[in-house]
Order: C-alpha cells, then structure tokens, then sequence
C-alpha cells in the first residue's frame, strides 16, 4: 500500500471513529418498552431498514440505497451540533447554522471525494425536495411517532405536544405516502383520545 492509499485508510478510520460519537447523542423519543430514550445511531438504524421495508407505500419510486445511506448519515452532525427536539421552536432557530458547521468539520474528515458525497446527501435530505429526500423525512418523522405509540404517548406527555404542531411537521407526507399518512392521523388521533396529545 502505497502513501497516498495508507494516508486515505487513515482518514476513512478517523471518520469511523469520530462517528461513534453518534451513540452518546440521545433523543426526545423513547425505545418501545418506554425503559428509557433511544440515541441517534439506534433511530439511523431503525429508519435505514424501514427504507427497504416501506418503500412501497411511496408514491413514486425512491432510491432505497441512497436512502438507506441518507438516513444512515443525517444525524451525524448531531456530534458537534446536538439534537433539536422535533418542536423546540427557540432551538430551531439556530439549527441550520450549528448543522453546517458541523457537516463541514465531520465529513471534511473523510477523503475528499467521500467528504463531498456525504455533504451533497446531507445537504440533499436537508433540502427536502427531491423523492429520495422527501422519502427520507417521511422515515425519520414516521419513527419517532411510532415510537410513541408503542411507549404509550411518553414523549408526547411530557412536552405537551398539540395536534397542530405535529400535523405541521408533516404536512408534506401525505404527498409522498397517502397510505403513512392515514396511518399516522390514525395513531395521532388514538393519543388524542387517550389525552396524550392536545386536540389544539
């Protein structure tokens, strides 16, 4: 192996290391069981295989690889920038910057032409308006709903969460899945009735 192949190992094995930062990043949503919140590389799991598994319930055909590794990616900025809850308006604000910083410094690790195509991914599901994009941010707003079912409305509870706030985060789904979307009216509205999320 020559200089420059050992030189770009290095950088491909500092990446690797650097990314298991990813673990310590916890979120808002707990895991199923409700025994405690889940971490951004479990939540990147998770949606990377229901790429594969709900891809035919998008209305247009996707790229479910470049999905999977989109979604395998997204959060990684999370490292330098944290994670912003799903509804922290305040948070929000400050996001984009935090996220590009970061996305600058993390994929500027790698060798120059994976740098590059990590951010052009980031940078496409961050866009949102591509199929694959759109596909990937049905994944990563879909889960953490599911999630909250499954842990009987937790997260939801304890951040006071209205109806409105979650129908405004997706209001693009039902363009990209009818399907998901009904689903997901279904399991917000069930909450509702439990008295998990406000009817406002």
């Amino acid at each position: 192996m020559g200089k420059e192949e050992m030189r770009r190992l290095e950088k491909q094995l500092q990446f690797i290391v650097e990314i298991d930062k990813v673990k310590n990043i916890f979120r808002q949503t707990y895991l199923a069981d409700a025994g405690r919140k889940e971490n951004d590389a479990e939540h990147s799991w998770h949606i990377a295989l229901m790429a594969y598994l709900l891809q035919e319930y998008a209305e247009e055909q996707v790229n479910v690889s470049k999905v999977m590794l989109m979604v395998l990616i997204h959060d990684l900025v999370e490292i330098d920038a944290g994670d912003t809850y799903a509804y922290d308006a305040a948070g929000a604000e400050t996001k984009r910057d935090r996220e590009s910083a970061a996305a600058d410094r993390i994929f500027g690790l790698l060798p120059e032409d994976q740098g590059k195509y990590f951010r052009e991914l980031w940078e496409e599901f961050e866009g949102y308006e591509t199929v694959d994009a759109k596909y990937a941010h049905l994944l990563d707003n879909f889960q953490p709903l599911l999630l909250n079912d499954a842990s009987d409305g937790r997260s939801w509870t304890e951040h006071s969460v209205k109806k409105s706030q979650i129908y405004k985060r997706n209001e693009k789904i039902e363009e990209i899945s009818g399907e998901i979307w009904n689903c997901m009216q279904k399991i917000v509205q069930k909450h509702i009735e439990k008295g998990h999320v406000e009817d406002a």
